[in-house]
């Protein structure tokens, strides 16, 4: 074949890619795959649960990734909308409260790390909740990654509920993380101590994250340097899958008992 020939076999398969993926966009779980019009029909057709997958950007050590909660939770909001099959998935919050910027304090002392005004970040929950519910969406998840916040979920979820006269318009997930917090116990059952398992970064952070995306991992840099509560390197991503499928499926049921009461 002549290379003008590849090129156009190239760009043929290049096309025909594209023409795929713009035909499956309408099935996806992902809120922003979706033109105003698609999304319009998914929800007059029932789909009328969003979830809002909210993660963080803070220091991670040296062996994980900045973005850590941000990719895992908007993979896990992923698989909990494909199981529950009624739902989809907004954009990921990834800017949330992380101590204080001058003078620094909590994870704002370390490099990359970014940081919002707890009022801020409420704000910003409550607009995009009362826009999802403005285009038609019944019941609106808050899913948090990160523990620092969870109370923020609370108090959104609260407000609107009683200001829209709503049990469930906003369902602020604390299973999800529960379901998270609950793999530490999983692991000290195996033999890990609370020194290798770690609150941040250690090694139960470090597994939960490796099990969703192997690239959130630096495997050179496994070390409970500072920044880091707990000792990461026994971390795999087979330990971790296990973790995984618990929050999971942890989610979907608490979801489906919430909303089918």
């Amino acid at each position: 074949m002549t290379i003008d020939g590849r090129l156009r076999a190239l760009v043929g398969a290049a096309v025909i890619g594209w023409a795929v993926a713009s035909h499956a966009a309408p099935d996806s779980v992902w809120l922003e795959d979706l033109t105003s019009a698609e999304l319009r029909e998914r929800i007059a057709g029932g789909t009328t649960t969003v979830l809002v997958p909210i993660g963080g950007t803070e220091q991670n050590g040296a062996h994980l990734v900045l973005g850590k909660h941000n990719v895992r939770v908007r993979l896990l909001a992923g698989r909990i909308a494909e199981q529950l099959g009624d739902a989809l998935v907004a954009p990921v919050l990834a800017y949330v409260p992380e101590g204080d910027i001058d003078p620094p304090t909590q994870h704002m002392r370390y490099a990359g790390t970014l940081s919002i005004p707890v009022a801020a970040f409420e704000s910003v929950l409550e607009g995009a909740a009362r826009s999802l519910r403005r285009h038609g969406f019944r019941h609106v998840v808050l899913l948090g990654d990160h523990g620092g916040y969870q109370a923020s979920l609370e108090r959104v979820a609260g407000r609107l509920n009683r200001a829209w006269g709503r049990v469930n318009g906003v369902i602020f997930l604390a299973q999800y993380y529960r379901a998270a917090q609950a793999f530490d116990a999983t692991l000290a059952a195996r033999g890990y101590t609370q020194q290798e398992i770690g609150r941040h970064a250690g090694l139960a952070d470090t597994a939960l994250a490796w099990a969703v995306d192997a690239s959130l991992v630096r495997p050179q840099s496994l070390q409970p340097v500072p920044g880091v509560d707990g000792d990461p390197r026994r971390a795999s991503a087979e330990l971790g899958r296990s973790g995984v499928e618990h929050i999971v499926s942890a989610s979907v049921a608490a979801l489906r008992a919430r909303m089918n009461p």
